[in-house]
């Protein structure tokens, strides 16, 4: 799906959020010796869809084609078995019903079975996402294919080359790396390769438009700021959604430690994300 960059042009209009957290961030000690107790949500509550909106191209809202989110053994499940003619570009998105703005969310996931067929091809086989800052699921048209939002790009290894996971791809949007507006669709994180259907975790730090940084079992593999649709508009919040795209995936956690009231507290914000960070969190079967 990633493309060589098309486009890259130099920032002049976002200057001031987006480098106050990144010098912040830049002091936090990630090697903090005290433990989080800030409290984790659980968006997927282990047992039913509630809270959760479904829309799958070309289809209503609320329609959940075939079955396609489900939960079976405490697991939220993406699944194909329904689709007797094939994926036929039915990307479908579930969206947690509430925005956020400024939080830490982590997400463990893992890839199982085949690709569908009828599929969009290479690119989408063991693909996923985490859509984030995305627009509201109300506004999207019939035959949209994506939510405008930031996606943290999960993929799975093919068993032969190097792939890595928390990647960003960019669906109605853009975002700033190194003071330029970054307009390239999906870019490449520094993680390692992830092959076979073991569980990974990926976390993400998200403060409104300010800094957004990728972390793959407790590993930093990405940052970068400014978030804004492709008009330039920036980011502060939206939905939250998870994917599917042919390729039959499991989630058995989506959680998340809202940042909201921290984030107007330079000195309480540092202390709460050196807390958060002082832990590697990382799958465990």
């Amino acid at each position: 799906m990633a493309k060589k960059i098309e486009t890259r042009m130099k920032m002049n209009l976002y200057n001031s959020p987006g480098r106050i957290w990144l010098v912040l961030m830049s002091f936090l000690c990630l090697t903090c010796s005290s433990k989080s107790t800030l409290e984790w949500e659980q968006l997927f509550n282990g047992k039913d869809l509630d809270n959760w909106q479904i829309k799958i191209k070309g289809y209503e809202l609320h329609d959940n084609f075939g079955e396609t989110f489900r939960v079976e053994d405490g697991i939220l499940q993406v699944r194909y078995d329904q689709y007797k003619d094939g994926f036929n570009e039915r990307y479908g998105h579930i969206f947690y019903e509430k925005p956020f703005s400024s939080y830490l969310i982590g997400v463990e996931y893992r890839f199982v079975g085949d690709q569908i067929k009828n599929n969009p091809g290479d690119w989408a086989l063991r693909n996923n996402g985490i859509m984030l800052h995305g627009q509201d699921p109300e506004t999207m048209g019939l035959d949209q294919d994506f939510p405008n939002s930031i996606e943290v790009q999960l993929l799975g290894g093919n068993g032969k080359e190097e792939r890595s996971t928390a990647n960003i791809c960019t669906p109605g949007t853009q975002y700033v790396l190194d003071e330029e507006i970054v307009k390239e669709h999906c870019s490449n994180s520094s993680s390692k390769t992830f092959h076979g259907d073991q569980w990974v975790r990926v976390e993400v730090l998200v403060l409104k438009d300010s800094l957004i940084v990728h972390f793959v079992n407790g590993e930093e593999v990405m940052r970068y700021s400014g978030p804004q649709t492709d008009d330039g508009s920036l980011l502060k919040g939206g939905t939250i959604s998870l994917q599917s795209e042919s390729h039959p995936t499991d989630f058995r956690k989506v959680e998340i430690v809202n940042l909201e009231k921290y984030y107007k507290n330079p000195t309480d914000l540092r202390a709460v994300i050196s807390s958060l960070l002082s832990e590697k969190r990382y799958t465990k079967e």
